[in-house]
């Protein structure tokens, strides 16, 4: 069940997922693109992105579940199960197959749905995000913000958010990274400590990306301290990815939006 209704520039969603509500916006018309945005991030991210692509493409915005205006499901939240509910959602817009572009964790939902739906998808588009998963000094860390949440979830929100950015880019972007503080604060515990488990516990997914039968790009900061560079490049070479890297941090879809832009219209 969906309901809609129409703004000035797209159209906002709500598709109901086993009585779990999951927002999304609609726009443009042509190829179909759908964005899936990163932890602590929500649909709202890629409104300027949107504005350009839906020129010629069809693009979907979802709010994965617990982030933005979207429920969380009651039971075990994992990137499988966000994979399957963009399956649902593009089967209620009756669309046979689309492109996927995620950006970090929005990326490891995009994967998912490569190896779930490998017929669905025409390309495939990683932003700051890697197939491979939590090693194990990065699940203890994750652990160790579950504890963090469960005593002070906004504390935990602002100081994740802040880690997102070196010191010039603070300098630079303050206000957008305050509105990105902003927004996060209102996402629940419960979103939270579900998608620090979903990406905790995710999969290998190098052999599945190397596999799936499409065209495969991933768009690469040079000064991600997140995700660096150098584990990426070794990625693309052994996933025969292509790679598209930029002199960004992790969030180079505020940082470096113009080029960002650039490289996506070159690809869809």
């Amino acid at each position: 069940m969906a309901i809609f209704v129409t703004e000035l520039q797209y159209t906002k969603m709500i598709f109901h997922y086993h009585n779990t509500p999951i927002h999304y916006h609609k726009q443009g018309t042509g190829p179909v693109i759908v964005m899936l945005h990163g932890f602590l991030e929500s649909s709202t991210m890629w409104q300027k992105i949107a504005a350009v692509l839906s020129k010629k493409n069809t693009v979907l915005m979802l709010d994965l579940p617990g982030f933005g205006q979207s429920g969380v499901p009651n039971k075990t939240l994992t990137m499988e199960a966000m994979a399957t509910i963009v399956c649902e959602v593009l089967a209620f817009e009756n669309f046979k197959s689309a492109t996927l572009l995620g950006h970090s964790m929005g990326g490891y939902v995009a994967l998912a749905f490569g190896e779930l739906f490998p017929k669905k998808l025409d390309k495939l588009i990683l932003l700051n995000s890697s197939p491979t998963p939590d090693s194990a000094s990065g699940k203890e860390n994750r652990d160790r913000a579950l504890t963090i949440i469960d005593k002070n979830k906004d504390a935990f929100i602002t100081m994740a958010i802040g880690n997102l950015f070196s010191a010039e880019e603070k300098s630079k972007h303050t206000l957008a990274i305050k509105g990105l503080k902003n927004e996060a604060l209102h996402i629940s515990a419960n979103g939270v400590t579900a998608a620090i488990k979903a990406m905790r516990d995710r999969k290998d997914r190098r052999t599945i990306l190397k596999n799936i039968p499409c065209e495969k790009h991933i768009i690469a900061g040079a000064l991600d301290l997140i995700i660096p560079l150098q584990d990426i490049v070794r990625v693309s070479k052994q996933t025969n990815t292509t790679l598209h890297p930029i002199e960004s941090g992790h969030m180079s879809w505020l940082t470096n939006g113009p080029e960002v832009i650039s490289l996506l219209q070159g690809i869809v």
